[in-house]
């Protein structure tokens, strides 16, 4: 699972389109409404923001961080990943599967 912020709704569904067609990605949430509050270059800022919830594979991750860099406006955007530790086995393997097709960008 890969979580990535977007400044709007135009640019979320752009990256996360990107990623499934590239096939990086398996599937991509967009959850609007979210308030980011940080640090940036010493000054405390809050912004308004998507969050893209990115259902990927550990062999995608390479492709689906050059591919976000690649298309987001940040600076330093947002790509953190954490491990699936489990859930639903069938949907677990529809991910695997969706990206083990012979079109995957995950080498």
């Amino acid at each position: 699972m890969v979580f990535n912020t977007c400044p709007d709704a135009t640019i979320a569904s752009e990256i996360a389109t990107a990623l499934v067609e590239k096939n990086v990605a398996a599937c991509v949430n967009i959850v609007s409404g979210v308030r980011s509050i940080y640090r940036w270059e010493g000054r405390l800022e809050t912004s308004e923001e998507c969050l893209l919830l990115i259902k990927t594979h550990r062999d995608c991750y390479s492709a689906l961080e050059e591919m976000i860099l690649a298309l987001h406006p940040y600076e330093v955007p947002e790509i953190i990943a954490l491990p699936l530790e489990t859930g639903l086995a069938t949907y677990l393997g529809w991910i695997d599967g969706t990206l083990e097709t012979t079109d995957s960008n995950c080498k």
